[in-house]
């Protein structure tokens, strides 16, 4: 008897512990998990951009680097879409952040280079209607870009066609008076260029370089039909790659966000960049799922300031900003005071952009460093959120300023920095970063801005000019040429 009555209490007791544990399990919180594809497999693409976003106390989840492009190789978008099938169906997953370029054409090199058919590209395309009507309840955030428009072949790099290294300069300002000629029309000298033009680049090459434009123009206008028709998306942006206010890819922006005007640019926008998208994609991510609107300060430097029209740019450097700011789901204030982000940025007084591999970044104090450097340093007395977007330089950092910041003290009192790549990746990576730091502790900021700080200033700035500065024999591929190429002649 004993014994029966031992074991109906064991039993007993095991019914009731049973829903407790259970019960336990419910509650235990499932870390909130976002899908982020990237356009490549770089680090400032990938992983450094989720690591914001992982320091802000979400799981991002990434696909393994083997499958994202790179320079060597152009990627691979159908086993993309095999793996966001499988991981957007995850416990947890709040968003989806996904580069179309990886999707479509397996990266954002690959949009330059592929030899892909219309039909095949826009059958990739169409998969984010299947991808929306299986799970309805995770918002996509979309980015793709608008082709870009080099200016020479030095400039591309190894990421146009072969050609493009000798008819780069030539087909760049083909297509400028192509754009010039849509917006405001041609002189009599500018219309005998562009016929000299037409006969010089050679046919097969120009073909292939507008045909394969076409296709990248297709796809962007298929994706703004599919946000028009369905609502596919929840946010969608194109981003303009290196461009000039005529080019090709100023042609074709104008004609795309006029495609998708009546969306509206909360929910659409063409944008200047393409880079930083990623991260305000996520960011905006972030707020939505947090129901914030972050409200954002921008103070420039003197001089042009906000119209200073950058580098590797269409429009001026102001409207970028505004765009961006929307882009992320935040809003303009004109008060420091009621900020969550003072976003300072450092412009040239006479609006120009060098490279930071011109020997004027020196390091000696130039016209408004010390001036900007104050407007830092006060913004930080007073206790504001600060970041710097450092786009007084392209591809690197303003040494000047950083020796400034260094010595005055500020390098790790500020919340955000970028000075990478063109000034408007910086911009709208300060932006990004500016936002997500508010729900970070402060050895996390810290680590963030030591990454940059590494990235930015250290290498880009410095070690990469000496390096290639020593290696000018391995010439070819422009200034930010890849070694990887050359490791036969190493």
């Amino acid at each position: 008897m004993r014994r029966l009555i031992q074991l109906l209490c064991i039993a007993m007791l095991a019914v009731w512990i049973q829903p407790q544990a259970a019960d336990a399990a419910k509650a235990e919180p499932v870390t909130e998990k976002i899908i982020f594809i990237p356009h490549d497999s770089r680090p400032i693409s990938s992983t450094q951009t989720a690591d914001v976003v992982t320091k802000a106390g979400y799981e991002v989840v990434v696909p393994p680097t083997e499958l994202l492009g790179s320079r060597e190789d152009l990627g691979h978008p159908d086993q993309l879409w095999t793996w966001v099938h499988e991981n957007i169906a995850q416990p947890g997953v709040k968003a989806a952040v996904i580069s179309s370029d990886a999707m479509v054409y397996g990266s954002h090199v690959g949009s330059r280079k592929h030899n892909e058919s219309r039909a095949q590209i826009l059958a990739r395309a169409s998969r984010f209607t299947e991808l929306h009507r299986a799970h309805p309840k995770v918002p996509l955030y979309v980015f793709g870009s608008i082709m870009r428009t080099p200016r020479t072949g030095e400039a591309s790099g190894h990421e146009e066609p072969e050609y493009y290294r000798r008819y780069g300069a030539d087909i760049f300002r083909y297509t400028l008076l192509r754009d010039k000629e849509e917006v405001e029309g041609l002189s009599r000298r500018e219309r005998k260029e562009y016929e000299f033009l037409t006969r010089l680049i050679p046919k097969e090459a120009l073909t292939d370089w507008m045909g394969r434009r076409e296709k990248n123009y297709a796809v962007n206008e298929f994706l703004i039909n599919l946000m028009r028709k369905n609502g596919t998306f929840h946010y969608l942006a194109l981003g303009r790659d290196d461009n000039a206010p005529f080019s090709q890819t100023h042609l074709e922006s104008r004609h795309l966000a006029a495609a998708g005007a009546e969306l509206g640019k909360t929910r659409f926008q063409t944008m200047a960049g393409i880079d930083e998208i990623a991260l305000l994609m996520l960011t905006r991510a972030v707020n939505e799922q947090r129901h914030e609107v972050p409200f954002v300060f921008v103070r420039y430097n003197w001089g042009r300031g906000a119209d200073t029209v950058p580098a590797y740019s269409d429009e001026k450097i102001g409207t970028s900003i505004n765009d961006a700011i929307l882009a992320a789901g935040g809003m303009n204030v004109r008060a420091p005071e009621k900020a969550d982000v003072v976003l300072t940025v450092n412009t040239n007084p006479d609006g120009r952009t060098y490279e930071a591999n011109m020997p004027v970044n020196d390091g000696t104090l130039r016209e408004g460093t010390a001036y900007f450097a104050d407007i830092v340093s006060d913004y930080v007395t007073r206790g504001y959120p600060v970041s710097i977007a450092d786009v007084a330089f392209a591809n690197g950092a303003d040494n000047a300023l950083m020796a400034e910041l260094q010595r005055r003290g500020l390098l790790y009192k500020i919340r955000a920095y970028a000075g990478w790549n063109t000034p408007t990746n910086s911009s709208g990576y300060a932006l990004g970063e500016g936002m997500l730091v508010r729900h970070m502790n402060a050895d996390a900021v810290d680590q963030l801005l030591t990454t940059r700080y590494l990235d930015d200033w250290a290498y880009q700035a410095n070690v990469r000019n000496t390096i290639a500065r020593q290696l000018t024999w391995l010439r070819g591929d422009g200034f930010y040429g890849s070694l990887g190429s050359k490791m036969d002649a190493v």
